[in-house]
Parts: structure tokens; C-alpha cells; sequence
């Protein structure tokens, strides 16, 4: 494969490995995020789309850390996906031992934890909208340590000095990329 897949593509590799409502919504939320930071880097947004997209796609089958994201790397290598497209994924993970080195793969981490911990967010609001959710709201919530104790504060927070961004600017920016397109709708975007 000379270049990457289109997305329709990407997608059916994610439904072919993840069935799960939240971890499908995990992989919008992040793709759209990731778009947002090539636009801010001038980064190829379909690349760093695709790696949102696909950065879980084997986490369904394989959730333990010895697995994950080391299985789906070597599916995207049998299906031809490039080397720097399966170390960005491989970074995302400080389990995995590849340090992030490039935009791609900083924007990865930064995003991964952030939109999942904003989606729990979303979740608890009265109108389960992210235009409803502000900041100031994400960071009393990253305060409480008992509220989505699955987010790794520390990713959340390394994730935006990595990229050189204020913490609330991050939250700010990922927040409106999630508003920005149709986060849930899986059928727009190439």
C-alpha cells in the first residue's frame, strides 16, 4: 500500500475489531480531535485522522497492555500500513517504550486520555452535550480523583505540555474540535 486507505476503509477495519458503542464513540472523538491538531500543525488531517481512528482498534480483543496496541500494529503490517503510521499508534502508550518523536504522535497522546476523560464529562451533564461543556467544568472534574478514575490525569496533563499548549487551551481546543464536526456520525469525511 503506497499511501493510506480512505476512511471508509479505516472504518470497516475498526468495526471489524471493535463492536462497542463507547469504544467506536472513543475513536471519532479522537479521530476529530487529531484533525483538529493537523490543521494547528499543518499536518496531513487525513493521516493523522486515520491514526485517531484506528489507534484502539484492537483494544476490544486484546485490552491487556501485552497486547495492546502490539496485535493491531501487526495487523496494520499485514495489511500494509506504513512503519510510521504503526509507530504512532505504538506511541500512544507509555507501556510500549516508543518515545513519541513527532507531531503525529505527540498530538496522539495528548488527545487520548483528554477525549475520553471530556466524553465522561459530556456524560454527566444534564444535556449529554459538548456544547455545553465548559473548561473550568473539565478541570474541577480532573480534580476529582474518583470521577472517571480510569483517565490517567498524568497523560492529560503531559499531553498538552508535549505539545507545548497551556492545559486550558488544550481542553479548550479538543473541546471544539469534538463540536466542530459530527463527532458520532461515522458517515462524513474521506
Amino acid at each position: 500500500m503506497s499511501e493510506l486507505p480512505n476512511r471508509d476503509e479505516a472504518l470497516a477495519l475498526l468495526r471489524e475489531y471493535t463492536e462497542g458503542a463507547g469504544l467506536l464513540k472513543h475513536a471519532l472523538a479522537v479521530e476529530a480531535a487529531m484533525r483538529a491538531h493537523a490543521r494547528r500543525v499543518g499536518g496531513d488531517e487525513h493521516a493523522f485522522g486515520l491514526v485517531g481512528l484506528l489507534h484502539d482498534f484492537d483494544y476490544e480483543r486484546w485490552p491487556d497492555p501485552a497486547d495492546h496496541p502490539f496485535r493491531g500494529a501487526e495487523i496494520l503490517a499485514a495489511r500494509g500500513y506504513p512503519e510510521w503510521f504503526r509507530r504512532a499508534i505504538l506511541s500512544h502508550g507509555d507501556h510500549t517504550a516508543v518515545p513519541r518523536v513527532t507531531e503525529l504522535e505527540r498530538c496522539l497522546f495528548a488527545v487520548d486520555e483528554l477525549c475520553g476523560f471530556l466524553t465522561a464529562c459530556v456524560l454527566v451533564l444534564p444535556t449529554k452535550s459538548i456544547a455545553d461543556l465548559a473548561v473550568s467544568s473539565v478541570r474541577k472534574r480532573l480534580k476529582d480523583k474518583a470521577f472517571a478514575r480510569s483517565v490517567n490525569r498524568d497523560d492529560v496533563v503531559n499531553g498538552a505540555a508535549a505539545l507545548g499548549m497551556d492545559l486550558d487551551a488544550h481542553i479548550a481546543f479538543v473541546i471544539d474540535a469534538l463540536k466542530e464536526g459530527a463527532l458520532f456520525s461515522d458517515t462524513t469525511r474521506n
